[in-house]
């Protein structure tokens, strides 16, 4: 019996710093850019958006924080066609966050993409931050109650694929009359860590 507590007093220890350890392994930093285009339904659209996102999940707690900095500017339509010779019309910048948002290991219910993606994870929550110019956005209320969807997925991984190469954000609530509700898209630049829920 001494003996057997003598080995679980020597034992408990490094079990313990093994599991904080492969903890921390898990946590990730994402970040990339997003590109892409409003509906033309929204008002004042299509707008452009342009601008860079960041994603840090901790895996232990499933949970993340995100941050977005994107440019917007829309395009003069003349009879229903966007005229490519009057660009970046009324230009806007907007700063949009969440905090401690919830982590979800799978894909169920993130967009379709094609080619299609085939793993991933995604990130939902009630933005805590939305700007317009620095301002609250004058589509949200105070305090915000948009939600957001980030799904981060990519291929299977191989030696010739990419896991985590995708973004997309899907708003809901007071952002959709503004960005719209389908998956504004990006791309991942750069990622460390490994948030695979194992």
């Amino acid at each position: 019996m001494k003996t057997k507590l003598m080995l679980l007093t020597l034992v408990m220890p490094v079990l313990i710093l093994a599991s904080g350890a492969l903890a921390q392994e898990r946590d990730a930093h994402f970040s990339g850019l997003i590109n892409d285009y409003s509906p033309s339904t929204v008002k004042g659209g299509p707008w452009e958006m342009h601008g860079a996102w960041s994603l840090d999940v901790q895996a232990e707690r499933a949970t993340a924080d995100f941050s977005a900095a994107l440019t917007m500017s829309d395009d003069v339509i003349t009879a229903g066609v966007v005229d490519t010779t009057k660009p970046g019309q009324n230009a806007h910048t907007h700063h949009i966050r969440l905090t401690n948002a919830t982590v979800t290991w799978d894909m169920t219910g993130c967009p379709t993409l094609s080619p299609a993606t085939v793993e991933g994870f995604q990130v939902n929550g009630t933005v805590s931050l939305m700007t317009g110019n620095g301002s609250i956005a004058p589509f949200e209320t105070d305090p915000p109650s948009s939600t957001l969807q980030i799904c981060i997925t990519g291929a299977e991984p191989s030696a010739y694929t990419i896991p985590s190469s995708n973004v997309t954000l899907v708003f809901g609530g007071p952002a959709v009359s503004h960005f719209g509700s389908q998956a504004i898209h990006g791309v991942v630049r750069s990622k460390s860590g490994a948030p695979e829920h194992r």
